[in-house]
């Protein structure tokens, strides 16, 4: 997310989509947000175990999006189809089993 490289915009997307599902309204008490706590932490737990971490920045290898050269890394190695569709669509995969139909 803006090139900061912390958590994976996949999963912070995820995370999001769980939050509008789960998240507290304002006349509830705060037993939603304990369930979106852990169904946050379930799909990063999961989304770890098959990618090993949450973090943009080692997902790929270390490429650094903030300069000019690690851009053209970026391009160059096909890091969008290599790494990161790869985390969108196991993050849509997680969703669609933490999620109820």
């Amino acid at each position: 997310m803006g090139r900061k490289q912390e958590v994976c915009g996949a999963v912070s997307g995820g995370i999001m989509a769980l939050g509008l599902k789960y998240g507290r309204g304002e006349a509830q008490d705060r037993t939603a947000t304990e369930e979106t706590y852990a169904k946050t932490q379930e799909l990063m737990r999961r989304f770890e175990a098959a990618h090993g971490t949450c973090s943009c920045l080692k997902l790929l290898g270390g490429c650094d999006l903030t300069t000019e050269a690690g851009r053209a890394q970026f391009k160059e190695q096909d890091l969008m189809r290599k790494t990161c569709v790869p985390c969108v669509q196991t993050v849509a995969a997680l969703l669609d089993q933490l999620l109820p139909a």
